[in-house]
């Protein structure tokens, strides 16, 4: 695995601006291809991580070798970056459409009193979520009123970074660019319906805006060891709510990756919530409120932190 660094989005006087992550400092990426002497082409290809993970399977190479040079300059005091704790970071990139994979922990779906058929009689059920419920680190969650329970879900984000279609289990790896940390916020009471034939409706209960806190910046599928071994860990208030590990996925990452692919041609910048273990509130009983404070965080990822606010509507 190689040395560890992210892709970030973050706030100027300027708009934002694409950041080199690595050893709790911030580099602005124009910066770092100033001081590396890029060539205008590539310095125009990576003037944003929407562009980047759009060319990942070209760019990914050109980061890493960025990457390095950049902690070689940083340690020789060539270039000088700012601490994380010091940067607003926005959503990493604009995902061109989000994924969510549903009741695939055992133990969750037991908490949401979910009967599974066997892993061997079934496939992944993916349901789509709005573009315009992402939001960054430290933005508010915000309570629409037409929910009472409104629930939270950590989750492993799987960002695609070569188009794909039908694509075979043991190839899945080379299709993924990396990683984010999800929120996949969720209106229990709007998931479940009893006006129409079909008892539930995801889309209605999970895309409302600012459902789908992202970040706190993009990790390249190389600087995580194993997506299918990181803690996945989220509190409310400092309380511990959810503690459970990817490697208890009934469907891991690969597999939900072949499956998708026989249903739509995959493509560079796809976005797939992978699912939650158990810990959320509908489980508990309890449901955000304003004043709450949610931080979701994964190993070898990062944290992402939001406020919950009530609707200004």
């Amino acid at each position: 695995m190689k040395t560890w660094y992210a892709l970030g989005t973050y706030r100027t006087s300027r708009g934002p601006r694409p950041a080199l992550v690595m050893n709790e400092q911030c580099y602005d990426l124009a910066a770092i291809c100033e001081a590396m002497a890029v060539d205008c082409a590539t310095e125009t290809a990576l003037a944003s991580v929407d562009r980047i993970i759009a060319g990942w399977d070209t760019l990914g190479i050109v980061v890493d070798t960025l990457a390095a040079q950049t902690e070689k300059a940083a340690v020789q005091g060539d270039i000088v970056g700012a601490s994380v704790g010091s940067i607003k970071f926005l959503a990493p990139f604009a995902p061109y459409r989000i994924f969510g994979a549903a009741s695939n922990y055992v133990e969750h779906a037991a908490e949401m009193q979910t009967k599974l058929a066997a892993k061997a009689d079934s496939t992944p059920f993916i349901f789509l979520k709005s573009q315009s419920s992402v939001i960054g680190p430290d933005e508010p969650i915000i309570l629409p009123p037409e929910s009472k329970q409104v629930d939270w879900e950590v989750e492993l984000g799987v960002v695609i970074g070569k188009i794909g279609r039908r694509i075979p289990v043991d190839q899945a790896l080379s299709h993924i660019a990396g990683y984010v940390v999800v929120n996949d916020v969720s209106a229990r009471d709007l998931t479940r319906r009893t006006d129409f034939p079909f008892s539930h409706d995801w889309f209605r209960g999970k895309s409302f805006e600012s459902f789908t806190p992202v970040g706190p910046w993009f990790v390249p599928r190389d600087c995580v060891s194993d997506p299918h071994s990181l803690s996945l860990q989220l509190s409310v208030n400092g309380v511990m709510m959810q503690d459970g590990n990817s490697h208890d996925m009934i469907f891991n990452g690969f597999e939900q990756i072949a499956y998708l692919s026989r249903l739509v041609e995959l493509r560079p910048g796809d976005l797939l919530a992978t699912g939650t273990p158990a810990g959320v509130g509908m489980g508990r009983g309890i449901f955000l409120k304003p004043g709450d404070e949610v931080i979701a965080r994964i190993g070898e990822i990062g944290e992402i932190r939001n406020p919950v606010v009530a609707t200004a509507d």
